[in-house]
C-alpha cells in the first residue's frame, strides 16, 4: 500500500484512538495496568502477536499493534520505573557500572577486547544510554526503502513523548563554536534532523534532568490489547514443520524469575506473527537457539536445525569511538551529548563534560569512566578486568580538580568493518561471543584520523580557549588520553605513536553496535525472516549501517513504522477480502 493509503486508513482513526488509550488513560507510566511479572503468567496463553524484547523497538511496536490485536510483549529484564539510576541525568553511568544479575545493563567484552553493554530492562538501551536524540539522514531513509512520509510521522509520534531540547551551557557552547571555527559549517541550530554542519540535537532527558524512555511509548497502547511480562527471557521460538513446505513459527517458550516454564502460542489466523525485537546481540542469538542459523554452530550446541541459515550472526558492526580529554582551568557543567558536528568526510564530533555524581562522589568520568568499562589507558587486547579494577581504584584517589574538564569525541559513520556473533551456551541469559573487527577497513581508520584532527582544531580554537590549559599542547593531551586519561599531567612530552595507532589503541564503544539479522541477508525488506513463515525481526540487528549520529531515535521510529505497516497490510487485506 502506498503512503496515501496507510494515511487514509490510520491517520484520523489513530488520532482519536491513541489519545484515548494513551495520554488520558495512562498519565503515570509506572502504573501500567498491563505490566506484570512473568511469575503471574498462566502456563499456556494465546495472542495475535508475540513480541520478544521490550526494548527501543519492541515498545513502540507493541503499543501500535495493540490498537487492533492482542499482543504479548516479553521482556527479560525488569521495569525502569522507580529506579533513580535510570531516571536521573546526574546518575548516568550508575546502571552501566552495576554488574549484578538484577542490573538493567549486562556487560560483555567483545573478542576485540573492548568492554561493552547490552540492555536488560523494559525500554532497552534508551534506559541506559547518554540520551542523544537525532534522526537518520534523508538519504539513509531512501536507501533503506522506507516510506518518507510514514517515517516522518513515526518520528513525530515518538518525539511527542520522549524528545526534548537540551539546555546548552558554557562548555557545550564552546564546543559548538569551536566546531564552527574548525570548519564544520553551517550552524543549523537546534534540530532533530541530520544535516551537514554543526547542530544542537535532541535529548530524552527533560528540563528537570529526568529520562524518558521507549517504555514511555507504551502510554500509546490499548491497555485491553496488551500484556507486558517482565523477567521473562525467551528460550526458543517454536516451529510447526509437519505438513508445511517450510517452518512456521507458532509459539515461544519462556521462563519466569522462579525458573518455571511457560508457553505462549499464536492464535489461529494466517497473519498472526511472532516478532523478535531483542537487539543486535539478542535477536541473532534467539534465532540460533531456536534452530535458525549456521548449521555447524547449531550442531556444536546440540540444537535441532530448523533452517540452515549461515548469515545469522554475520555482519556485526560497532561504530568505534575515540576521544581526547581536555582538563579545564574553569568549572564546567555536567553534560552528556548535546552538540554534534556532522562532517563531510564521515566522522561525527560530539562531547560530554564534567564529573558525574552517580556514586555520591565526584570521582567519576561519566560515559568515559572505567567503572562502566570505558578504559583507553591500554590497547583493547590488554583490557582485563584486573586492569579495569586498577583504573577504578586510581580514579577514586584522584583530586577533584582532575575531573574538571571534558571529552571531545569522534565516532565514524557506518562503519565498513564487519565481524560476527557466535553462541557460547544454550542459555539466552548468557552473552554470545561477538567480534566487531574495529578499523579492519582502511576507510574506517582514515575517518577516525580525520575526526581526531578536527577535535585538535576545536581544542585550539579561540572559542574553546577558556576551557584548556595553555601549557598542555595537543601532543600532550593525546599522550595523556592514550596513556593515562585519569591523570592531569602527561607522562611524556610528545605522542610516541601516529594518529592511526592512537585510534587503534584508544578505541571505545559508544554502544551503537548493530547487525546480525541484516535486511537482504536474514530478513526481507518487510523484516520477515527468510526461509520461515510467521516470524519477523524488527530492531537494530537488521541495520547494515548505523543511522544518523546516534541510532535510538530511528530504532524507536522503526518500531512505530513497522507497527503501522503491519496494521495497514492487515486492514487492506481484510478490505479486499470483503
Amino acid at each position: 500500500m502506498g503512503s496515501i493509503g496507510w494515511w487514509k486508513l490510520f491517520g484520523a482513526a489513530f488520532a482519536g484512538i491513541l489519545f484515548f488509550h494513551g495520554f488520558c488513560a495512562s498519565e503515570n507510566a509506572s502504573n501500567y495496568t498491563f505490566m506484570h511479572n512473568a511469575t503471574s503468567a498462566p502456563p499456556i496463553s494465546y495472542y495475535d502477536y508475540i513480541i520478544v524484547g521490550g526494548g527501543t523497538a519492541g515498545c513502540p511496536l507493541a503499543a501500535t499493534l495493540s490498537q487492533n490485536y492482542s499482543v504479548l510483549l516479553l521482556e527479560r529484564g525488569g521495569s525502569p520505573y522507580g529506579n533513580p539510576n535510570i531516571s536521573n541525568l546526574a546518575a548516568f553511568g550508575a546502571a552501566l557500572s552495576d554488574l549484578s544479575q538484577t542490573s538493567p545493563s549486562q556487560r560483555f567484552i567483545s573478542k576485540d577486547g573492548v568492554f561493552n553493554a547490552r540492555a536488560r530492562v523494559l525500554g532497552g538501551g534508551s534506559c541506559i544510554n547518554a540520551g542523544f536524540y537525532t534522526r537518520a539522514a534523508p538519504y539513509y531513509i531512501r536507501e533503506v526503502g522506507w516510506d518518507g512520509r510514514l517515517a516522518n510521522e513515526s518520528y513525530e509520534w515518538v518525539e511527542r513523548v520522549v524528545a526534548f531540547e537540551p539546555p546548552v551551557k558554557q562548555w557545550q557552547s564552546a564546543v559548538r563554536d569551536g566546531l564552527l571555527e574548525a570548519g564544520v559549517v553551517p550552524f543549523n541550530g537546534f534540530t532533530y534532523d541530520h544535516m551537514y554542519g554543526t547542530k544542537v540535537g535532541g535529548t530524552i532527558f527533560d528540563q528537570d534532568g529526568l529520562r524518558h524512555t521507549a517504555a514511555d511509548l507504551l502510554q500509546y497502547a490499548n491497555p485491553n490489547g496488551l500484556t507486558v511480562l517482565l523477567h521473562a527471557p525467551v528460550h526458543k521460538i517454536l516451529f510447526r514443520i509437519k505438513g508445511k513446505s517450510r517452518p512456521v513459527a507458532h509459539g515461544v517458550v519462556f521462563r519466569d524469575a522462579s525458573g518455571v516454564k511457560h508457553r505462549a502460542y499464536l492464535k489461529r489466523g494466517p497473519k498472526n506473527e511472532i516478532i523478535i525485537s531483542s537487539g543486535a546481540l539478542g535477536s541473532p542469538q534467539l534465532l540460533m537457539l531456536s534452530g535458525v542459523g549456521p548449521a555447524d554452530q547449531l550442531k556444536a550446541h546440540n540444537i535441532n536445525i530448523e533452517l540452515d541459515q549461515p548469515l545469522v550472526g554475520q555482519g556485526m558492526s560497532d561504530n568505534p569511538m575515540n576521544s581526547i580529554f581536555i582538563p579545564s582551568p574553569a568549572p564546567v557543567e555536567v553534560s552528556l551529548i548535546q552538540v554534534v558536528g556532522i562532517t563531510q568526510f564521515g566522522s561525527y564530533i560530539e562531547a560530554a563534560s564534567g564529573a558525574n555524581f552517580a556514586s555520591g562522589s565526584p570521582r567519576d568520568y561519566g560515559m568515559f569512566s572505567p567503572k562502566i568499562g570505558q578504559l583507553s589507558t591500554v590497547p583493547p587486547k590488554e583490557r582485563t578486568p584486573e586492569a579495569l579494577a586498577k583504573a577504578v581504584e586510581l580514579e577514586a584517589n584522584l583530586d577533584e580538580a582532575a575531573f574538571r574538564g571534558g571529552f571531545i569525541i569522534e565516532k565514524i559513520m557506518g562503519p565498513l568493518s564487519r565481524g560476527h556473533l557466535e553462541l557460547q551456551t544454550r542459555n539466552p541469559n548468557d552473552n554470545p561471543s561477538v567480534t566487531f573487527n574495529y578499523f579492519k577497513e582502511p576507510l574506517d581508520l582514515q575517518r577516525c584520523v580525520q575526526g581526531i584532527s578536527t577535535i585538535e582544531k576545536i581544542i585550539e580554537s579561540k572559542a574553546f580557549s577558556k576551557f584548556r590549559y595553555d601549557y598542555l599542547t595537543i601532543p600532550a593531551l593525546l599522550n595523556m588520553t592514550a596513556s593515562s586519561p585519569i591523570n592531569l599531567l602527561p607522562k611524556h612530552d610528545n605522542v610516541s605513536t601516529s594518529l592511526e595507532q592512537y585510534c587503534k589503541d584508544t578505541v571505545l564503544t559508544i554502544w551503537h553496535y548493530h547487525g546480525g539479522c541484516q535486511v537482504g541477508k536474514v530478513v526481507d525488506h518487510d523484516y520477515k525472516v527468510l526461509g520461515v513463515d510467521a516470524l519477523r525481526v524488527i530492531d537494530g540487528s537488521t541495520f547494515n549501517y548505523s543511522p544518523g549520529t546516534n541510532p535510538q531515535a530511528t530504532v524507536m521510529m522503526l518500531g512505530r513504522y513497522m507497527g503501522v505497516r503491519i496494521l495497514s497490510e492487515r486492514l487492506n487485506g481484510d478490505t479486499q477480502n470483503n
